[in-house]
């Protein structure tokens, strides 16, 4: 058995680093940009000091793979540590427990209430937009009155929704329509930690219902757990509270399984769940470190075809993309092979910006005596001052017959 003391106070404490966290991550600058955001101009997700383009999000697929497998492990082991902790709409509830109260009070108190609710709503639809938009430009624009109909009508909309479910929704949200609180009642298992009322002890309670008045969603615990239990451990306070008279116990805490049974965390589930949040980490970080910070693609260059010119030389033109996936400037320099003799390829250096993505005509010349026949496969090299950054890409070379 865990047993738990004064949990609101902690509960309270994780939601302001929560929310200190996700309002001060956007201002939060790496190398220059922002820490994390996905900037809509170029299609870049920025994550502390990378940027990483559409054709790899790839590797943001394996890390939504492995945080969906962790988030089933963590569910397996510990229930609604989540929902009960963490969950941004369970945060934002909190923050608004005035709004709880709201019947009791006067207009006065009421237009009070909703302003502040207004307030929230509107911040924390900002910092949702953050996210996309650097908050610099947002504060820029917004003192120039240029925030343009998308972030505008994006800003507009997002508060108006904040604020309906704050004001109307609240922890109905997680009893109805969450599809993560619908997901938790098929991975729940006989040693998964979970809030519940100690039965074998059942004698000891006063019914005084004090559980079930401070229950947000008005469940009896004593009866059982529910699909609607959100995990705010507020019966397990209070039962505290009460039991504390009496100098017991509370009856009301969270169980790993049924109170009074043995932790079980080497079970199948949990173990598989775990082994396969581990590969995807692997994968993810593999990924990650072999990823290409320069990319070059070879194609022919349909406007140029094969020729021969003065001298005897053979010509063709290639189409080199490349695309600096970095954050600082590239001199590139470019070398061709081929397998028959000495081959030139001009332009033999190039500089490419941070961030760029540039197309390059090149033009590779063979000797007389290779050209006559000379077909076969050449070696485009790209080479930069980082060992680490370099490229090799086979083409083939059509050698003209000379006339």
């Amino acid at each position: 058995m865990t047993t738990i003391r004064k949990i609101q106070p902690l509960r309270r404490f994780a939601g302001a680093v929560q929310a200190i966290i996700l309002l001060g991550l956007p201002f939060l600058s790496v190398g220059g940009e922002s820490a994390l955001r996905f900037d809509l101009p170029s299609l870049r997700l920025l994550f502390f000091g990378t940027g990483l383009w559409m054709d790899e999000f790839f590797i943001v697929l394996i890390a939504l793979i492995f945080l969906t497998f962790l988030i089933v492990f963590i569910t397996v082991l510990f229930g609604r540590i989540w929902c009960g902790w963490v969950c941004p709409q369970t945060v934002l509830v909190d923050f608004t427990r005035f709004l709880d109260r709201v019947q009791t009070g006067g207009i006065g108190y009421k237009i009070l209430y909703y302003a502040a609710t207004m307030l929230i709503s509107t911040v924390v639809a900002a910092d949702l937009i953050w996210y996309f938009v650097s908050p610099h430009e947002f504060f820029s624009r917004l003192a120039s009155a240029a925030l343009g109909p998308v972030i505008g009508w994006s800003w507009a909309i997002l508060t108006v929704v904040i604020l309906l479910d704050l004001a109307f929704v609240r922890r109905r949200f997680c009893a109805t329509v969450c599809p993560y609180a619908r997901m938790q009642s098929v991975l729940f298992d006989r040693a998964t930690l979970s809030i519940a009322f100690d039965t074998g002890r059942a004698d000891e309670c006063m019914d005084c219902r004090a559980c079930v008045r401070v229950c947000p969603v008005g469940i009896d615990i004593r009866k059982g757990g529910s699909a609607a239990c959100v995990g705010c451990a507020e019966c397990v306070d209070k039962c505290s509270q009460m039991t504390a008279r009496n100098s017991k116990r509370s009856l009301i805490n969270y169980y790993f399984g049924a109170p009074g049974s043995t932790p079980d965390f080497f079970r199948h589930n949990a173990l598989l769940t775990g082994a396969l949040s581990l590969i995807f980490l692997f994968f993810f970080v593999y990924l990650a470190a072999t990823r290409r910070q320069l990319d070059m693609t070879v194609l022919p260059n349909y406007v140029y075809p094969p020729r021969i010119i003065a001298g005897g030389k053979a010509v063709n033109s290639y189409m080199l993309s490349f695309e600096n996936k970095g954050k600082m400037d590239m001199n590139v320099s470019l070398q061709v092979k081929h397998a028959k003799g000495p081959a030139v390829i001009s332009p033999d250096r190039v500089v490419i910006k941070a961030g760029e993505y540039r197309k390059l005509p090149v033009f590779v010349t063979l000797s007389a005596r290779e050209s006559n026949g000379g077909s076969g496969d050449i070696e485009i090299a790209a080479a930069t001052d980082n060992p680490a950054v370099n490229i090799k890409k086979i083409a083939h070379f059509a050698g003209p017959a000379e006339k």
